[in-house]
């Protein structure tokens, strides 16, 4: 039986690597930056999904990495092929909210910054927040140069880091600590 190529050798260049159809871009190409960030955002929530305490919360987390698949795809298509990968909708927007409804129920009101690290689940949400944060602006600066990867796909970012946020906030309690916020007070379970 032949084995699958996980490699091509065509990249080793460090010059150029294939985006959608086959169009060949700059490694550095704002593109390639976009997928390749919203990819490392999928890699950090599936970290946080694999340490998550709620199976709730875990399910939701795989539902938003196939979510961020269907990105990655309509942001690697080209222009002239984006409408075959149609990318997220405002039906995923609303279903962040509310996931982020459910998951927020029980979390005492925040008056100042959070300090990460409460438990470890917590903690690789918080990591996952920062990147999605990240992904958020590599996509709004390539949709300056591309208008056609659509509003949706910009609210679901900034909506998904506010996801996060909760899902640590809600992890942090359901392991029974305290979160501590960044004057050293503690909001108790």
């Amino acid at each position: 039986m032949k084995h699958q190529a996980f490699h091509t050798g065509h990249g080793d260049n460090g010059a150029t690597t294939r985006l959608g159809k086959g169009e060949r871009l700059s490694k550095s190409a704002p593109a390639i930056e976009t997928v390749g960030t919203i990819d490392e955002a999928s890699a950090a929530i599936g970290m946080a999904r694999a340490l998550c305490q709620s199976a709730g919360s875990g399910a939701i987390l795989k539902t938003i990495q196939h979510h961020l698949v269907r990105l990655m795809a309509h942001v690697a298509a080209t222009p002239e092929t984006r409408a075959s990968y149609p990318g997220l909708e405002a039906s995923d927007v609303a279903q962040l909210e509310a996931w982020m409804e459910t998951l927020a129920q029980g979390i005492p009101p925040l008056k100042e910054f959070v300090l990460p690290g409460e438990t470890v689940a917590g903690a690789a949400l918080h990591v996952a927040r920062t990147v999605v944060r990240r992904a958020e602006r590599r996509l709004v600066a390539l949709a300056r140069e591309e208008p056609g990867l659509g509003a949706s796909n910009l609210a679901y970012l900034n909506r998904l880091s506010s996801l996060l946020f909760v899902a640590a906030l809600h992890e942090d309690l359901l392991g029974g600590e305290s979160i501590e916020l960044a004057t050293g007070e503690h909001l108790n379970p």
